[in-house]
């Protein structure tokens, strides 16, 4: 009697052996390289951003601003691109994001270099958040067309933990970087590095949008959107938005850099340096989490990830109203970013699951448009919520801390409660 082997395990026919070989290197040239070079590119220039803001003579606000309206890009992409994703395809929107990412860092290092105004910083911030969110957008697509059910979790959160490895370097050479050359080098850098990156995947990617239905017509784009009403779609995009408000706090609102370098006076290279140390906790975590979810189901990463991101935000909240000293909010550092981590890619897993296959495009721009107006809100609200300008009364670090706690708790409670686990595994005879 014969058994099927695995090729990926070192199993049968060589021809599958190499077969599986050439997907593993087709895999990182056009899924990891980019991701790494993406990860690197925010490690070098977040942790200078508050600096940069301060050279241009502005304050927290404008810092906050800096971080939002990155964001605002992010919110303004998905829905116009999940739609080209359907319309066009996969591949265009894929290799377009990159290079507008690029060319809004040089824009950045321009602006750096000569002094320019804040207003040319705020736009070409906005325009890089567009060009992320379509890099994002089309790769999560990609994967939900061509991996297994069973592989997702995998795929999606090696996409996010190999970005780790780009965002390990990335915040100590952005710090010294800025203090040894300028503060313009690092968004060189960013630019010059994403632009090798996708070298690869300009040669090797292919489209992977599903045939059109000959039939379909006009009608086709209405009904597309109707399926997005079916359960438990609407209550995965309500999970999104709460999730994201807690996390765009810690990755792309750069609320605890705000707060490290205000609250505490931490230069760019110290908070690069948390950063990348973070990183190297992070990577192994989001591997874990991802076989995690292929193993044993979803919920078993995005409950309790949600969870202690919430307890840890409450803990930050603490370091502001026990006027607590630096090691304590090191601590706390540490703890978002661990708790972070562990749902890294989860969502999006999910996503794939319950993605519609005859409008994958458009639920990934809608899911994505609800999860950023999520990041958008985070930094929105810690200004509001932390600025005595809006609130002289209530306003504080603590207040502002308290609510992206809640966030992050109710999402985990709505996980537990609502929605039933997406894994299902195939029978014996599959």
């Amino acid at each position: 009697m014969t058994t099927s082997q695995d090729p990926q395990r070192g199993g049968g026919p060589p021809a599958e052996q190499a077969a599986a070989k050439r997907s593993l290197v087709h895999l990182f040239l056009t899924l990891h390289l980019p991701a790494i070079s993406m990860g690197l590119g925010m490690g070098l220039t977040a942790v200078v951003l508050p600096d940069l803001t301060k050279s241009l003579g502005e304050g927290v606000g404008a810092a906050i601003g800096v971080f939002v309206i990155y964001q605002a890009g992010t919110v303004v992409a998905p829905l116009p691109t999940g739609y080209l994703i359907d319309r066009i395809g996969r591949r265009p929107l894929l290799l377009a994001g990159p290079v507008i990412v690029a060319i809004s860092s040089f824009l950045i290092a321009y602006v750096a270099a000569n002094e320019g105004s804040i207003v040319e910083f705020l736009v070409y911030r906005f325009i890089g958040g567009i060009g992320e969110q379509m890099w994002m957008l089309s790769r999560i697509t990609v994967i939900a067309d061509t991996a297994p059910r069973a592989q997702r979790g995998r795929q999606i959160t090696s996409m996010f933990g190999v970005q780790q490895f780009g965002a390990l370097a990335g915040p100590v050479l952005g710090g010294l970087a800025a203090v040894t050359v300028g503060l313009w080098a690092p968004f060189l850098l960013h630019g010059v590095i994403v632009l090798a990156a996708m070298v690869p995947s300009f040669l090797l990617q292919r489209e992977t949008a599903p045939p059109r239905r000959p039939s379909g017509g006009d009608a086709q784009p209405a009904s597309s959107w109707r399926e997005l009403l079916v359960h438990p779609i609407p209550v995965v995009f309500l999970v999104q938005f709460l999730a994201n408000i807690t996390r765009g706090g810690v990755f792309g609102g750069g609320v605890i850099l705000i707060y490290g370098s205000f609250a505490y006076g931490l230069s760019a290279l110290e908070l690069g340096s948390l950063r990348s140390l973070m990183a190297v906790v992070g990577i192994p975590m989001t591997f874990t989490a991802g076989f995690i979810m292929d193993r044993y189901g979803r919920k078993f990463t995005i409950v309790p990830g949600l969870a202690l991101s919430g307890l840890a935000m409450a803990y930050l909240a603490l370091t502001w109203y026990a006027d607590l000293t630096i090691g304590y909010f090191i601590g706390g550092f540490i703890g978002i970013h661990m708790a972070v981590n562990i749902i890294s890619g989860n969502m999006q897993t999910l996503g794939t699951d319950v993605a519609p296959q005859s409008a994958r495009g458009r639920f990934f721009g809608f899911s994505r448009l609800i999860a950023q107006m999520g990041s958008f809100i985070s930094p929105v609200s810690f200004g509001v919520l932390s600025s005595t300008a809006f609130l002289p009364f209530v306003a504080s670090y603590t207040v502002a801390f308290s609510f992206l706690a809640a966030t992050a708790l109710t999402a985990s409670v709505i996980v537990g409660v609502f929605i039933k686990e997406t894994l299902h595994r195939p029978s014996p005879g599959e």
